[in-house]
């Protein structure tokens, strides 16, 4: 029996480097996709290799919706030359970044980038990306705390991921005859790279979020991705068109 194959966007640095890498601790062959840093994809599938699963790396632009059906053709041959099949098992929307702006200040080009990155580029993704799907996989879409509770300026990007949130709804209704579930994963606020590192660097910053948050630290990496990973097992086959924040606790 082969192994399932997961495709995670965004999967060469951050939270989607974590998720791959867990994924492939569950036993799941990863097709990660990178934006534009190639090197750091290779070092992520050099490290699910080590974990015994197999691995590639994609270029892909989340946000030019154009080159998706290029795209496609691009993973359907990997998928045949490295796998042996023309489908993948489950689907990580991960690919993306925050932009810190008072509403105020939000112009259309900045609402526009972050419409596409965040909701626009993963709905017509999944949507090209189904007839490739086999049935009784999976989607786990990732959203934000910042869609529960507000931060003033990261209005712009929240309101992008409560779009995110009501789509899995009805991705999990429409895709039910397939068997597809879908789920959203809502971090909070992790020490990564993002926003030039401020959670992870900034120790005023790290200190306050942490006051903020009922187990008393920010996240990891590793917090998010061994759930991700999680969801896309058969030990997660009755969770569906569920939201699932993953934040220790923050502003409960």
């Amino acid at each position: 029996m082969s192994n399932k194959i997961a495709l995670v966007t965004g999967g060469s640095r951050g939270l989607g480097r974590d998720m791959a890498i867990n994924l492939a601790k569950k036993g799941i062959d990863v097709i990660i996709t990178y934006h534009s840093n190639q090197e750091a994809a290779n070092e992520v599938i050099t490290e699910i290799e080590a974990n015994g699963q197999k691995a590639i790396a994609l270029q892909l632009d989340v946000t030019q919706i154009s080159s998706f059906d290029t795209f496609i053709s691009s993973l359907k041959n990997s998928l045949k030359s490295s796998f042996g099949t023309d489908k993948i098992d489950y689907l990580v929307n991960n690919g993306g970044f925050i932009h810190f702006s008072p509403l105020k200040d939000v112009n259309e080009n900045l609402f526009d980038e972050l419409l596409n990155v965040h909701f626009k580029g993963p709905f017509f993704l999944t949507q090209k990306l189904l007839e490739n799907m086999n049935n009784g996989g999976g989607i786990v879409n990732v959203s934000t705390g910042l869609a529960r509770f507000s931060k003033p300026g990261f209005g712009t990007y929240a309101a992008m991921k409560g779009a995110v949130e009501t789509l899995t709804k009805y991705q999990a209704t429409e895709l039910g005859a397939k068997h597809i579930r879908v789920n959203v994963v809502a971090p909070g606020p992790i020490e990564t790279d993002v926003m030039g590192g401020v959670v992870r660097d900034n120790k005023d910053m790290n200190a306050h979020l942490a006051s903020e948050t009922a187990l008393g630290r920010v996240g990891l990496p590793d917090d998010i991705g061994s759930v991700v990973a999680f969801l896309c097992t058969d030990d997660a086959k009755w969770i569906n068109g569920q939201r699932i924040e993953i934040s220790g606790g923050m502003i409960l």
